[in-house]
Parts: C-alpha cells; structure tokens; sequence
C-alpha cells in the first residue's frame, strides 16, 4: 500500500482573543517584512483556523438581510499563501506540489466526502453538507443540508447557504480581490442548475432555482420577462426566481449579434418542494433542465 503524507498545519504558539486577531492582520498587509515574524504567523494563522471551524466569516448575513464582509478576513486569507512552504502529498500512485493543507476528521464534524472530493483546511462545512468529487477551496463556507455535487467547485471565500444544492459542474467563482467586494453568494434553499456558473460576487437569494447553463458575472444583464415590460438586474437574483439562460441584440460597429443574458421566467410556487425544485420549478414553466 503507498504511504500518505499529508501538510503539518502550524498551529499558533499564541492565543489570541478574537478582538486582537485584526490588528496584526492589518498591519502585515501595509508592511509586508511583518510576515517575517512569527507573531504575525501565529495571529494569520489563527485566522485560517477559526474559518476552518466555522467561527469566523468572510462575509456574514445582517439582520436587515444584507451581507456584510470582513475584508480584514480576506487579508488574512491572501497572507496565508506567502506564509505557507511548498509541500508534497503522496497517496498512492498520486502526488501533488503545493502549499495548502487540506481538511480532514470529516467524520467527527458529521461531513459525507465522497472520494475524490477534497476541501482545503481554512474552509467551513457545516454538519450534514455532502460533497461528492468536487472541490471547496480556502475561506469558503457552506450550510449544513447542501449537497456539492460532482465537479462543482466552491471558490475561494463563496458563501453557500443550507439546504442548496450545487448541481454536477456549477463553478462558483473565488473573490479575494478588491477585498471590499462581496463574494460569491447562494443563499438558503437554492437550487443551481448542472454547469452554471455564478462569478464575480453575484448574489443568488433565498429560494431562487437557476436551470442548467446559467451564467452570471457582474455585468451579465438579468431580465425579469414576466410582465409586460422587462426589468433587468445586475449582480443578483431576486429571491424565488426562476432563471434559465437566454441572449438579447446588441449592436457592434460590425454588425448585430446575440449576447448572452440570464432569464427570470417565473416566481418559484410554495408548492415546490425543495428538494426536487429544479426540475419541478422548470416544468411548471414548459422549461427543460
């Protein structure tokens, strides 16, 4: 049998309280010789760990239904990488270069990881996510009942709420950069149809069901069509929307041409149950998935 090695995380010498985890964070990102010492490793350290166990966010919902982010998190993340060595893993006939540890005691924090599903150390899975071979990267987080499901990737620092489910190939985009920017939001509920892509911090609300090949970036126009007018979004899906893809005319020096835009067709109906709402939801509108 071929032996296993994994990354050694390093653990903080020091305990910080949550407060004064901030000022070290902030103070390496405008001076970045403080890496160097092994007070501001310990404190990005820290960091990685309380998102790795769900106790610390790179972006939080508020009260009023917003989001607010912790762009002093994001730092830390970005921090991380310089601090890191590059490592071998070997498993087997397989090995990989890199610099990340990767999470592991699935079975204690009641997590099903279906092989060759791998999260990074420094993401948060909640009680009851289910991933099959997919991949969640750094600063992530994901509610519990959600199932990643095959080739789904979850990119660095997406927020992804309970109960949705990433259908085989959705790629959710990382956002690190600008760290004021919102990442990449599936809030409570959703359903993303199989190779949909939601990048740039898009926010996808509670409920709402995309069909197969959806594609959303900030400047993707969102065309509600349901009324006798069209309304166009941009950089969010209103709660309980039903979307598929679609395209409008646009006129180039060359000529005019299609241009890709996503559709709201319907309001989902409370009738829908949740867990089956993608193919429900797109049937009641004559849509296949």
């Amino acid at each position: 049998m071929g032996s296993f090695r994994i990354f050694a995380r390093r653990k903080p010498a020091t305990l910080f309280p949550m407060q004064d985890l901030r000022s070290p964070i902030e103070a390496a990102w405008t001076d970045r010789e403080l890496l160097k010492e092994s007070s501001t490793q310990d404190a990005i350290s820290a960091v990685i760990e309380e998102l790795d166990k769900g106790r610390l966010r790179v972006a939080e919902p508020t009260a009023d239904g917003e989001w607010k982010v912790n762009d002093w998190v994001k730092k830390a993340v970005v921090l991380y990488f310089p601090i890191r060595k590059m490592e071998t893993i070997e498993l087997g006939p397989f090995e990989f270069h890199d610099k990340m540890a990767l999470k592991r005691d699935y079975a204690s924090q009641g997590v099903r990881v279906v092989p060759h599903a791998v999260a990074r150390y420094g993401a948060y899975l909640e009680s009851g996510v289910i991933m099959m071979p997919s991949y969640v990267n750094i600063g992530a987080w994901v509610g519990t009942g959600t199932m990643v499901d095959t080739w789904a990737t979850v990119g660095s620092c997406a927020q992804v709420g309970r109960n949705v489910h990433l259908s085989g190939g959705v790629g959710l985009g990382g956002v690190l950069e600008p760290l004021q920017a919102t990442p990449t939001i599936i809030e409570d509920d959703c359903f993303i149809g199989s190779r949909s892509i939601v990048v740039e911090g898009v926010r996808v609300r509670r409920e709402a069901v995309l069909g197969a090949n959806v594609v959303l970036t900030q400047s993707t126009r969102i065309i509600d069509v349901t009324g006798n007018e069209p309304v166009t979004y941009r950089g969010e899906v209103p709660e309980r929307s039903v979307v598929i893809p679609g395209s409008y005319t646009k006129s180039f020096p060359a000529g005019d041409y299609q241009v890709s835009c996503a559709l709201i067709i319907g309001q989902r109906k409370a009738s829908t149950d949740k867990k089956t709402s993608l193919n429900g939801a797109l049937r009641e509108y004559d849509v296949a998935v």
